[in-house]
């Protein structure tokens, strides 16, 4: 998968989580989840959670943490479907 195909693969995931339709729209590996997204640190926990069972990989505590924006969601993603 490259960048763009992830990004559209986390639409569906990141959607019933934001409050900000607007920057929804706009979703880019810019993107920042809390503050953009205005997405709470929960739904977060959420997201990272609907991503490991979409994606079939483990995302470790470390990782979570700097899983603030799509861009480092992306980067963890890749690096954990290339370790498989």
């Amino acid at each position: 998968m490259n960048r763009e195909e992830l990004i559209n693969a986390l639409k569906p995931i990141i959607a019933p989580y934001t409050t900000n339709e607007e920057a929804f729209g706009k979703l880019s590996e810019e993107t920042d989840f809390i503050h953009d997204l205005q997405i709470n640190s929960a739904n977060l926990v959420d997201i990272v959670l609907d991503i490991e069972e979409q994606f079939e990989i483990v995302i470790e505590n470390a990782d979570m943490e700097r899983m603030l924006n799509v861009r480092a969601a992306i980067d963890i993603i890749e690096t954990k479907l290339n370790e498989k």
